[in-house]
């Protein structure tokens, strides 16, 4: 029992701190600017935070098109966003779960479906935005040699990865469990590696990037702050590839620390930086949690259930067959 507690109260308890300390830095400082943000542009963020939910389930309905599940855009939006609600509150990424059973139970999708559609999904979500990244580099002077690196991993690991799933396609093998992964490679091949798929899902996820992108830089003209667009850029890649190791739930705390880090570096006052930062995680976390919850009664009781299970660590083979 304490395993399965400790291992989400032990990362909450690390994003919690991480924020407390970012805040308590500049807290009095904090004050002021909050009495004097134009919350106008608080509206506008949120608008452009749901455009990309919208282009992102648009972008997952075409990926499971390509591994021939029918779905409409809302349904794919929903199931990312109780997914990723999920997440939020269980750290490792585990609430990926909860869309391989919602596919399964809603769509009767074999997992192994689900599971390919998340990996096409993984791959080209962090792979472009580290190409932004790449294009963003230079706007910054004296940029540490851990953002390079940062961004370069993802760009060798994504270029190795299509190579190698073009290599599978030529494997074969009597292995009940070896031809288990080389049908996950198939599929994965089929929803993204022709020409029309990977121009869709690559210009898309850019898209979904920008906008991301413009959610931050609305928030930073929110507080009266003009920050080259560029840089912004290159705090959003450097914010996310951090999240993406998960390290916290939803990659709160770790996510944050690197966008206001970026900021400073390029000459942001560290009040304006740790407001911004968490400002703009806050937008898109309660978006997102708005969304899951509104998903949820979409998909009904069962689905909540499964996010508990999921956090609990308690999930048995029945929940998985039959929600």
């Amino acid at each position: 029992m304490w395993k399965k507690v400790s291992a989400v109260v032990i990362p909450t308890l690390i994003a919690a701190a991480i924020i407390v300390f970012m805040l308590a830095r500049v807290w009095s400082d904090l004050l002021v600017a909050l009495e004097n943000a134009e919350f106008i542009f608080l509206a506008a963020a949120v608008v452009i935070c749901l455009a990309a939910w919208v282009i992102r389930g648009g972008r997952y309905q075409y990926i499971l098109q390509g591994l021939e599940v029918a779905v409409g855009t809302w349904f794919s939006t929903a199931c990312i966003f109780v997914s990723q609600t999920a997440n939020l509150i269980v750290p490792a990424r585990l609430g990926d779960l909860v869309r391989m059973v919602i596919l399964k139970h809603e769509k009767e999708t074999t997992y192994s479906r689900g599971l390919s559609s998340l990996v096409v999904e993984r791959v080209f979500d962090i792979t472009m935005v580290a190409v932004l990244g790449l294009i963003a580099l230079p706007a910054m002077l004296n940029v540490p040699d851990w953002f390079v690196t940062i961004i370069a991993v993802p760009l060798v690991g994504g270029a190795v990865f299509v190579g190698f799933m073009l290599y599978s396609g030529n494997l074969s093998s009597h292995n009940r469990y070896l031809a288990m992964l080389l049908n996950l490679f198939d599929e994965i091949r089929q929803a993204s590696l022709h020409p029309r798929a990977f121009l869709v899902l690559g210009v898309s996820s850019i898209v979904i990037w920008l906008l991301d992108v413009a959610v931050c830089y609305v928030v930073a003209l929110m507080f009266s702050e003009t920050i080259p667009i560029m840089v912004v850029v290159l705090a959003i890649v450097i914010g996310n590839l951090v999240k993406a190791v998960p390290i916290t739930p939803g990659g709160v705390g770790t996510y944050e620390l690197s966008l206001a880090l970026t900021f400073e570096l390029a000459g942001v006052a560290p009040v304006s930086a740790t407001l911004i930062a968490v400002t703009d995680h806050l937008i898109k976390n309660l978006v997102t949690l708005a969304g899951g919850v509104a998903s949820i009664y979409l998909f009904g009781d069962w689905s909540l259930h499964l996010i508990e299970a999921v956090a609990t660590r308690s999930i048995t083979r029945e929940e998985l067959d039959e929600p």
